[in-house]
């Protein structure tokens, strides 16, 4: 949802007015950026409770404080394109929830399955959503052949809860189940992870979003709230599991563990308010999430909100790794609207360094005296990439092409980190496809009708020409005395060749 701008003026005299009615630390604070929540001293905040004296988790009672928060009456659960959110049930007003850690045979798109960890079932795990204040209950039995631990990433909690295998617990051995107990004293988008052994867990798949709701949230609720999560694999063409050992090839880009074209559309009605979550555990990379047809707000991190002092409209989010970003807009743009990685590798599925450079290329007769010893072989790369998705050749077993998507005019160039966001007026339901957007008449790019072309139209402004840069000079040469020297008795220098008088020989050096 987008925030109203005001613009205002203080000036010095305005200021010492002002703070002679409300006093100083009133005005200045906020100027400064106070994060929501956090009160000036002295003063109880209402609607955060980590900045709370007696925030309920802080005496660590098994006796929840507060109620159970329920899906509906205090927030409206998140959406999970590909994915799902983890049930639970409530015993004695605590929230009891079981994770599973297990091998998962899974698919990134129709032709690319690989044997990856997760759990209950899924890469990545099910979605974890509470409210600030639950008491929270989760078991977690291990059935991988390995130990494993689970971190709660960014949650405030005990010290024996937080999950790192040797320094605040040992490790859950293969055939334990593990209890992990604590009461939320904040809200925001967080992730839980393998911290044992974290670079292959976690390269394996063994991550998850944490989605904890405001107990008393601040302005109307979204309509639509995404929670997607992004990662890194490398998965050789034939290979059938990731290589958690990769450091900088990663050749498969996902969105809550999908590569394009098998992400999911996320649906909007025009006018919905939007939120999506977005978290980031690749092994390397940070992304830069891009947004068409829109500007957003950056309103959270997985540190909390942002005062909207501090918010700026963006088209891209960076989304480091190891940490979450939240967006929020107004869906007020019908179409369909790409939302991809920014950086261009990511947006292609299993791509290699091995690949030569054919860009100019001049292929001709090649093909035709290739083919006479394989019947099949066909150049590529002249021009790029474009055209894999209609030559519809054939791969390597469990491989997808680098790019492509049947769209509505021609192929969708672009695999791995990209999805849609589909906004439609009169939306019937959000669980069914819309399908493809109709843009009225007059809002399609075309090819240009005949008698409506460039002709003399300029191409450069007006008196412009090439330039032309000043001639170089060379400076003068720096004036160079000759040294010779004798080998044996290095004092003895002379400006031109002789011997020297101690010994004899000849001077060496270089006129």
């Amino acid at each position: 949802m987008t925030t109203p701008q005001h613009n205002f003026h203080l000036s010095r005299r305005g200021v010492i007015r002002a703070g002679a009615m409300l006093g100083g630390a009133a005005i200045i604070r906020p100027a400064l950026g106070q994060p929501e929540g956090q009160p000036a001293k002295g003063t109880k905040p209402v609607h955060d409770f980590k900045f709370k004296d007696d925030n309920p988790s802080r005496d660590n009672s098994p006796s929840p404080r507060f109620p159970p928060g329920e899906p509906g009456t205090h927030y409206n659960p998140v959406v999970v394109p590909n994915g799902w959110t983890l049930p639970y049930k409530v015993v004695d007003g605590v929230k009891v929830f079981h994770l599973v850690a297990e091998d998962v045979e899974h698919e990134f798109a129709p032709g690319l399955v690989a044997n990856c960890w997760g759990y209950n079932g899924s890469t990545h795990g099910p979605v974890i959503e509470a409210v600030e204040g639950d008491r929270v209950r989760i078991f977690v039995t291990n059935r991988l052949a390995a130990p494993t631990t689970v971190h709660w990433h960014g949650v405030l909690l005990p010290s024996g809860m937080d999950g790192v295998g040797g320094l605040t617990q040992r490790t859950i051995r293969p055939g334990e189940t593990f209890l992990y107990e604590f009461t939320l004293r904040q809200h925001g988008t967080l992730m839980y992870h393998s911290h044992h052994d974290e670079m292959t867990q976690m390269g394996m798949g063994m991550t998850g979003l944490l989605v904890i709701h405001p107990r008393e949230p601040r302005g109307p609720r979204p309509d639509r709230d995404f929670a997607i999560m992004l990662h890194e694999w490398k998965i050789e063409a034939g290979a059938s599991r990731p290589d958690p050992n990769e450091m900088t090839d990663f050749n498969v880009l996902t969105m809550n563990a999908k590569v394009f074209p098998a992400t999911q559309p996320l649906i909007v009605r025009r006018g919905d308010r939007v939120r999506i979550r977005l978290g980031n555990l690749s092994a390397m990379d940070h992304h830069p999430i891009h947004l068409h047809g829109y500007y957003f707000t950056i309103t959270e991190t997985d540190g909390g909100v942002i005062p909207e002092a501090g918010r700026m409209p963006e088209t891209t989010v960076l989304v480091p790794v190891g940490a979450t970003r939240t967006i929020e807009f107004t869906a007020d743009n019908p179409g369909d609207w790409a939302m991809h990685c920014h950086m261009t590798h990511h947006v292609m599925n299993q791509m290699g360094h091995g690949i030569p450079n054919m860009i100019g290329v001049d292929s001709a007769g090649l093909d035709e005296r290739m083919r006479r010893l394989l019947p099949a072989y066909m150049t590529m790369g002249q021009t790029g990439m474009h055209g894999m998705t209609e030559m519809g050749m054939p791969v390597p077993p469990n491989s997808i092409p680098m790019v492509g998507g049947i769209g509505p005019y021609d192929e969708i160039t672009m695999g791995g980190m990209f999805t849609i966001l589909k906004v439609r007026e009169g939306l019937a339901d959000y669980d069914t496809d819309p399908g493809w957007y109709e843009p009225p008449e007059g809002t399609l790019a075309l090819p240009a009708p005949p008698g409506l072309d460039p002709g003399d139209a300029p191409r450069a402004p007006a008196g412009t020409r090439s330039w032309t840069p000043a001639p170089l000079t060379r400076a003068p040469a720096a004036v160079h005395h000759a040294r010779y020297s004798c080998p044996m008795h290095p004092e003895v220098t002379s400006d031109a060749p002789g011997r020297c008088p101690e010994c004899g020989m000849a001077l060496t050096g270089s006129p």
